[in-house]
């Protein structure tokens, strides 16, 4: 059976169709100009292995190779490196010391990977330039950092490349790709709650002439949850090839493959008990608001995609990206929903099935040309995305459900037949996106201007009400931008973006119009500083960032209004730089003032938005031995702040602030003997302390607990 019918095939032929004819426009345009070829040597790679913490180029802010000190935008790369010595065992986790970003806002209980940018939640995520797990109203799947090259962020509205876009901005991943260098690397990791896992990294030419490259990452991991009678089982693998049949082409081959058969925890705990202690003290960390009776957590994932590029002369470069993603979860657990006391919480018994496909195209022409003295590097897209995501949930709530945080009774007996269908719903979402940049260089100066609009239709039918609601939208972003670039490595800018996303509430008046898309708009002043000759970068931004059209709920009417506005302006510093040859350091400051500044719901107007934290402040520092009798021992320390939040909407609450200290410890095995060249162990300690803390509430019933103190040993080894 094939797995894309004939009717997604034939719109696919035209998206091909239309990003023919957008080439053979594009190719008439430069035909007419006097063109003249401008060299353009990259000393880094965007999407290749790169050693240390401090990346200089990056591909995410303009969809071409460009150096993040002539990018006028900001943009945080954590590199392979980066995650490793930290030891970053999700996404968030490697997003810890990055400016702006709120990484692990539902401590442990967080199965999706969400993270707060800029002050706006559920971020989108992109793998390999294309989107991933991103549904038209939800998002799904999770990615093992194992099988990552780098993780980017960029910050503020990036609709005018990728289409349909939280304002915060987005979390782009790149794969482990080919390369012709060997690669033979082999992980063993233990620490605290039962982990252990093995991981291995496999790469290079499978021919003598090159032409045929590989890279073939796996892992098997098993682990405790924090939380009583959980566990998190992982088995990945993420084949890739690259053909190079000539020097001007190259195609390859993105494969993986990802069962969660214990995919974890996701849950809520009130505020009382939690941020506020009682007489019999407070909520433990461990505590399972569900039951090991009544439990399902599964995930399995698989996607299949390619990157194809051909240069058809000195000016002209066509790429053509691709995939496709299948994700089936399936959920089996008791939910928090209030309290019946202090003490006693009421319990709803949920089931919950997903299924998620998503197919996504982008086609991309890239030309370098001289206009008189004005240096261009133009772009034109065409991409197109599809995403069907079909759910159900059976719920009962029952008295019987209710259980006592201070002495949980668990053994409980569900009666299945008495969970009702509540859910049954299938969305499919296309889009279709035509754009145009064109970074464009005249001495120091650098404007990037861009334009793109979208078309998105969504269907959702409603299987329980037997209707049907199409939702069609379409919207035209924008980016201009400007920098300057001293000769000194300061690199000031000035930028003005724009984004949406499609309102796809439901639960509207009756007889009204489908709501209008979310936009967001912001305008960003920054600087950047790289010294010649040094492996440094530095950068500080301010930003005004603003989301309208937000869905309000008013709850004496009970439904949506589309009335709401939330405006966040902030500062962000941020370094990376390998002061030495043995010196590592990595710090970062956030601050943001995030206000709703229109709205229905009684009591919120020019309140912050609860989670957001105003403050946040991060430094790592590693250092090496290169010589003397420690020599080939590296130590790390890290320091991490996390601000006071507000609890809910109404500001009547706030969560405290906590102070998180992490340490690494590493030894070259070679130093000992030289049979054990290629050998290195590592050991890391994150929140050394152990420190209880919670690291957000979103109301009175639903707050979190940050992640407790994790201790993990590796072994790596490398021929």
């Amino acid at each position: 059976m094939s797995i894309i019918s004939h009717k997604h095939y034939s719109r696919i032929i035209t998206t091909l169709g239309l990003g023919t004819l957008a080439i053979l426009s594009a190719s008439g345009i430069a035909a007419e100009e006097t063109i003249t070829v401008i060299p353009r040597p990259t000393a880094e790679d965007p999407t290749a292995p790169l050693q240390g913490i401090v990346a200089t180029v990056s591909q995410s802010g303009t969809k071409m190779a460009t150096p993040l000190i002539k990018t006028p935008q900001s943009i945080s790369v954590v590199t392979r490196d980066q995650m490793d010595s930290q030891d970053a065992a999700s996404v968030p986790q490697a997003l810890r010391y990055t400016a702006g970003v709120f990484a692990e806002y539902r401590g442990s209980s967080n199965r999706y990977d969400e993270v707060f940018v800029r002050g706006f939640s559920y971020v989108p995520r992109f793998l390999d330039g294309l989107s991933f797990g991103e549904g038209a109203g939800s998002a799904s799947g999770v990615i093992d950092p194992w099988l990552l090259e780098r993780i980017e962020v960029v910050k503020g509205p990036a609709s005018v490349l990728y289409g349909q876009a939280n304002p915060g901005g987005l979390v782009s991943m790149t794969s482990k790709r080919p390369t012709a260098v060997p690669i033979h690397k082999i992980q063993l990791r233990g620490g605290n709650h039962h982990l252990a896992q093995g991981a291995f990294d496999f790469g290079g030419a499978l021919n003598n002439d090159g032409t045929l490259l590989y890279r073939l990452n796996g892992l098997i991991r098993t682990q405790h949850d924090r939380v009583s009678d959980y566990k998190e089982k992982r088995y990945a693998i993420a084949p890739a090839f690259t053909w190079l049949p000539n020097s001007d082409t190259r195609f390859t081959l993105l494969t993986s493959f990802q069962k969660d058969p214990e995919a974890g925890y996701r849950n809520f705990l009130p505020a009382v008990g939690t941020v506020f202690s009682t007489e019999r003290g407070s909520i433990s960390r461990d505590f399972n608001v569900s039951d090991p009776s009544f439990h399902q957590s599964d995930r399995e994932q698989y996607s299949i995609g390619y990157e194809f590029e051909h240069i058809f002369n000195d000016t002209l470069t066509f790429r053509q990206n691709a995939r496709y993603t299948n994700i089936d979860e399936q959920y089996k657990h008791f939910t928090y929903q209030d309290s019946a006391s202090t003490w006693l919480l009421n319990r709803r018994a949920n089931k919950e099935d997903h299924k998620t496909t998503e197919l996504v195209l982008d086609n991309q022409l890239k030309a370098q040309f001289f206009t008189g003295a004005l240096d261009h590097q133009l772009l034109a897209g065409l991409d197109y995305k599809w995403s069907k995501a079909r759910s159900k949930l059976w719920r009962h709530s029952s008295p019987d459900y209710q259980l006592d945080w201070s002495a949980p009774v668990y053994g409980l007996t569900v009666d299945k037949s008495k969970l009702a269908l509540s859910t049954s719903e299938l969305q499919e979402l296309e889009q279709v996106g035509i754009y145009v940049q064109d970074q464009m260089e005249w001495n120091n100066w650098n404007l990037v201007l861009s334009g793109r609009h979208d078309w998105s239709e969504v269907r959702t039918r409603d299987y329980l009400s037997d209707t049907i609601v199409q939702q069609n939208d379409n919207k035209f972003t924008g980016r201009a931008a400007l920098l300057y670039a001293f000769d000194n490595g300061i690199s000031p800018y000035v930028s003005y973006s724009t984004s949406f996303q499609p309102n796809l509430q439901t639960t509207r008046a009756p007889g009204t119009a489908p709501f209008a898309p979310t936009t967001g708009k912001q305008t960003e002043v920054g600087v950047k500083y790289q010294p010649e000759g040094g492996n440094t970068l530095l950068s500080l931004s301010l930003y005004d960032l603003r989301q309208q059209n937000v869905s309000t709920y008013n709850s004496s009417l009970g439904w949506f209004e589309p009335i709401g506005e939330i405006r966040n302006r902030g500062l962000e510093v941020e370094a990376h730089s390998a002061l030495s040859e043995s010196i590592n350091l990595i710090a970062s400051y956030s601050y943001v003032d995030s206000e709703t500044v229109q709205t229905t719901v009684v009591g919120t107007q020019g309140k912050t938005p609860a989670r957001i934290p105003a403050h946040t402040a991060s430094v790592w520092g590693e250092y090496k031995i290169r010589s003397g009798p420690a020599e080939g021992l590296g130590v790390g320390l890290g320091f991490r702040y996390l601000g006071t939040s507000y609890g809910n909407a109404r500001n009547t609450y706030k969560v405290s602030a906590v102070d998180l200290y992490d340490t690494s410890l590493s030894y070259t095995l070679d130093r000992l003997s030289p049979s054990l060249k290629g050998a290195t162990v590592q050991l890391n300690v994150n929140n050394i302390a152990d420190t209880k803390y919670v690291a957000s509430c979103a109301s009175e019933t639903a707050c979190f607990y940050g992640v407790g103190r994790t201790i993990t040993a590796t072994i790596n080894y490398e021929w």
